[in-house]
């Protein structure tokens, strides 16, 4: 039989997949683990994972985490039931996908570690969770207990009282996760979704229910002895899932009680200090008035860690405990990036971080001021700067920040967290939202659906791959999906003429590719009525690079996926623990590729963006435009300050400063050359 096969076992009724490694950077935990369940709850079968001696319940994100497992593990899927082949298939394919983590979002720790203790009994050491500088005041937070009712009624009604207050608590953070536009703050609400309907914990619960306990009891013990078993294990990553067990205990006896626990109040300017902070206290801060945390648990991949890295704030996990004993009010300064908070700075120090911040924002104001205004060099070349957005709430928040359109509207965020796919007029609604948030004027660049490989979708099975970032991915998923193609074609055709429309299509590595893709899109237009939109190609492999005259005469424009380029042309995962650091996109080797594509666009009088990560870095900026780069597309909060940018280089100096650093031999010597436009 084949390698990779689905073996049956001893009847039509059993099922064993093949032995897979588990790709994930830091193991199955909680939101690969609560995607997995998802999946494995859509079929009848009773499932298992298998990894040597030890198995685990597949539709358990508790049984799957305690398996405290590791990149590299060896595992397979078995199943028993009616439908145990295709669960072992479905199951098989998104383990080895990665279990929907992309790369850039696994969980892995700042570049600062946990420092030596600090000669001041001022200074107080810990982890960096999230990098930045702040000047505040400490507020002290100590959660409050929650009183639980010890009397019991009987076992029934105590069971109808937990299962309604599971329900309750569930859809809390259903509401949360529905307010949630960051695809990391979705996963951790996701996660603690599964755990409250988790059936390991839940059986604890119900048990100790049968023996005459109140439902508040019961249910407090339970999520006591998970959480105590977490922390007792031998992973530091499922030690720190033990917060989000405590998190989703505390939250379902608040409901229980009717006494949650209260709001966290901050003055402005706040430092929160806390020995821990849940994800759904971090989620409830304001953060109008915090300007970064530091608690004495969890390290750099707790969730509350992941939250403030989104939020941009500083952070320092796993501090010293000295610093509980600050009072409310003191003066400090919070360095997240050295993991060091000085709880008594001296005037030196205070004014020279107040100096650094103060000459930050100013520069940020007066970049918001300009923001509208076009980026033109000093010697008039026009330079558009638009935004990579994912729903029409951030395509309303880049306007407001002087974009000048949307280079890359991201439309997985209609296919991700669901059991099946968007149909046509909910696309296009959505669609359609982002379009009138632009305006006619503004462009409005459709990225077609680009999953696959390391961005799977629980709905769309497809087949395992010993090389998931070689194989189906992008564009290519789209051609084998043909309906869900047209869908989405004629979803986003429905957004014509109320923004100046342009569709892409992702992962492009051949001209035979591109013409198969823009055929159907034709077909589609025809059959709609619909007049001609521009069609661009993402330039994400070398293939592509190369052959870039010849996809210039198929295509209007070219926009260039720094990130995926980088990996594939030096052959280096960006995930990958021990190489992230080298797949670095300003390597001469990239900019060759960027360089190819460029000369080909212009052969053809064609246009080339950037929407990769590239063209939000500042040092980069200088050397795109030099290349040929005419468009940048960058995070939404990145806008002004790189159209003030554009303003302060010229067409020449830029065109120079490319040819140098294309002669030199790596990441480090072009960093070194391009060191004085980054910004500090």
């Amino acid at each position: 039989m084949p390698e990779g096969m689905i073996q049956p076992v001893s009847s039509s009724q059993q099922a064993t997949g093949p032995e897979l490694s588990l790709p994930n950077a830091t193991g199955l935990h909680a939101r690969p683990a609560a995607m997995l369940v998802a999946l494995a709850k859509k079929f009848k079968s009773s499932i298992r994972l298998q990894r040597g001696s030890d198995e685990a319940n597949a539709k358990s994100v508790v049984s799957i985490l305690s398996l405290a497992t590791q990149r590299g593990d060896r595992f397979q899927v078995r199943a028993e039931g009616a439908d145990a082949s295709e669960a072992v298939a479905a199951l098989s394919a998104l383990l080895a996908e990665g279990c929907g983590e992309k790369p850039e979002l696994q969980v892995t720790a700042p570049a600062a570690a946990v420092l030596e203790a600090l000669p001041s009994d001022h200074a107080f050491a810990g982890v960096c969770a999230s990098p930045g500088l702040a000047v505040g005041r400490i507020v002290q937070y100590r959660r409050a207990a929650i009183q639980v009712r010890q009397e019991s009624g009987e076992p029934p009604h105590e069971r109808d009282r937990l299962e309604l207050a599971l329900q309750q608590a569930i859809a809390q953070i259903g509401e949360l996760r529905h307010a949630s536009v960051d695809a990391l703050q979705g996963g951790i609400l996701q996660a603690h979704q599964e755990l409250l309907q988790d059936p390991d914990l839940l059986q604890g619960a119900f048990q100790a229910i049968v023996q005459g306990q109140s439902a508040g009891v019961a249910w407090r013990a339970a999520c006591g002895a998970l959480a105590e078993r977490f922390e007792a294990g031998p992973s530091a990553l499922l030690r720190e899932r033990a917060n989000d067990i405590r998190d989703v205990g505390q939250r379902v006896l608040a409901v229980l009680e009717g006494s949650g626990p209260a709001p966290i109040e901050l003055a402005p300017d706040s430092i929160l200090v806390a020995q821990d902070l849940t994800p759904s206290d971090t989620l409830s801060l304001d953060r109008s008035r915090l300007l970064g945390f530091c608690t004495s648990t969890g390290g750099a991949s707790s969730h509350v860690a992941i939250l403030a890295r989104s939020f941009g704030i500083p952070a320092i996990c796993g501090i010293d405990v000295g610093a509980l004993a600050l009072e409310d009010g003191t003066l400090v300064v919070l360095d997240g990036s050295a993991g060091r908070l000085n709880g008594k700075p001296d005037a030196a120090e205070i004014a020279l971080a107040r100096s650094r911040m103060e000459r930050l924002a100013a520069s940020r104001r007066q970049e918001e001021l300009e923001s509208a205004a076009p980026a033109r060099t000093r010697d008039g070349q026009r330079i558009e700067v638009v935004a990579n957005v994912r729903n029409a709430q951030e395509a309303h928040q880049a306007v407001a920040r002087g974009a000048e359109g949307v280079g890359l509207l991201r439309s997985e965020f209609l296919f991700e967290g669901r059991d099946t796919a968007p149909d046509e007029d909910e696309q296009a609604g959505a669609y359609l939202a982002v379009a009138q948030a632009l305006g006619a004027q503004r462009t409005l660049v459709v990225r077609t659906l680009d999953v696959g490989g390391d961005k799977p979708l629980p709905y769309l099975v497809l087949p395992r791959e010993d090389n998931p970032f070689l194989g189906l991915r992008g564009v290519r998923v789209s051609l084998e999906q043909p309906q869900m193609f047209r869908t989405q074609l004629r979803a986003i055709l429905r957004a014509s003429g109320h923004a100046r429309l342009h569709i892409m299509f992702p992962m492009i590595a051949t001209v035979e590719e591109l013409r198969e893709a823009k055929e159907i899109l034709l077909q589609e237009q025809t059959a709609a009525g619909c007049a001609p939109v521009s069609v661009g190609v993402m330039i994400e492999v070398p293939s592509a690079a190369l052959m870039a005259s010849h996809l210039a005469r198929e295509a209007d424009f070219f926009s260039i996926g720094s990130n995926d380029l980088t990996q594939y042309t030096l052959a280096m995962d960006r995930g990958h623990a021990r190489l992230s650091a080298k797949a670095d996109a300003l390597h001469p080797a990239v900019l060759k590729m960027i360089a190819l594509a460029c000369d080909g666009a212009r052969e053809h009088g064609k246009w080339v963006g950037v929407c990769g990560g590239l063209a939000a870095e500042p040092m980069a900026v200088p050397v795109l435009i030099g290349l040929g780069v005419s468009e940048l597309s960058v995070p939404v909060p990145a806008v002004p300050a790189i159209k003030a940018l554009v303003r302060r280089l010229s067409l020449a100096e830029c065109q120079s400063l490319a040819r140098e650093v294309l002669t030199l031999d790596g990441a480090a010597q072009v960093r070194a050359r391009l060191a004085p436009w980054a910004v500090n």
